[in-house]
């Protein structure tokens, strides 16, 4: 009796084994897509809560006195390009997303007293590389572009 008790437990430890070796790359694969879409999802609000933070600066100052004109002068898209990518006018400092550079923010007056700023940045995703160990093909290749856009009326 007890010999047939052991045997049985030896199956069950092999069958645990065999269903831990066909589950752990499909949990990975979930925490790493995770992490990613996360990464994604931070790195998007961060840019956005920049950009917004320009075209208030450029709306604010855009507007000149009486006249009712919206100048935006290089002076004030750049001092606009180092807030959004800075943090600050001055343009000193690491910038709010690690890649994030001045000549990826568009400083523009659309017309009828309207003010935008473009900011755009690709990521790539680090689940491509961890897949190809798994299927021993190339790098797939999960460059996306993160772009916020925001226009605002000129004070």
């Amino acid at each position: 009796m007890t010999r047939i008790a052991q045997t049985s437990k030896a199956r069950h430890r092999g069958a645990v084994l065999v269903e831990m070796v066909l589950v752990t790359p499909i949990l990975l694969f979930v925490m790493l897509a995770t992490a990613e879409v996360t990464r994604a999802f931070i790195d998007h609000n961060t840019l956005t809560k920049a950009v917004r933070n320009g075209v208030r600066y450029l709306a604010a100052n855009a507007y000149q006195g009486t006249t009712g004109l919206v100048v935006v002068s290089a002076g004030l898209a750049a001092e606009t390009r180092n807030l959004v990518v800075y943090g600050n006018t001055a343009g000193a400092g690491t910038p709010v997303l690690v890649g994030l550079t001045t000549a990826d923010v568009t400083v523009t007056n659309v017309g009828s007293n309207n003010v935008e700023v473009v900011a755009s940045r690709p990521i790539s995703g680090m689940i491509g590389p961890v897949l190809r160990t798994f299927y021993g093909g190339p790098d797939i290749n999960l460059v996306h572009n993160l772009q916020a856009t925001v226009t605002m009326r000129a004070l």
